[in-house]
């Protein structure tokens, strides 16, 4: 699995976490939804500067965004599907 996929269903998870849109998560990040929404979907990848940047927000390492964990995987495509 690449990088950039791994990165996809990290920041799908956190979002899911903090029970954010991905709009909402976008701005809490200090990001765009735009480029949030890429990100998500594995077409782009973020500078190391970025994912520091993302992790800081989030109170994780960059590692933690860039390292597969079969529990973040996520089914559910919406917030509000969650359980």
């Amino acid at each position: 699995m690449a990088s950039k996929d791994i990165l996809a269903i990290n920041l799908k998870y956190f979002r899911y976490q903090y029970n954010l849109s991905q709009e909402k998560f976008a701005e809490f990040l200090g990001s765009i939804l735009p480029y949030i929404n890429q990100l998500e979907n594995g077409r782009r990848k973020p500078t190391l500067e970025l994912l520091d940047k993302f992790s800081q927000k989030l109170n994780i390492t960059s590692a933690d965004l860039i390292t597969f964990n079969e529990k973040h995987y996520i089914i559910a495509k919406r917030i509000d599907e969650k359980k």
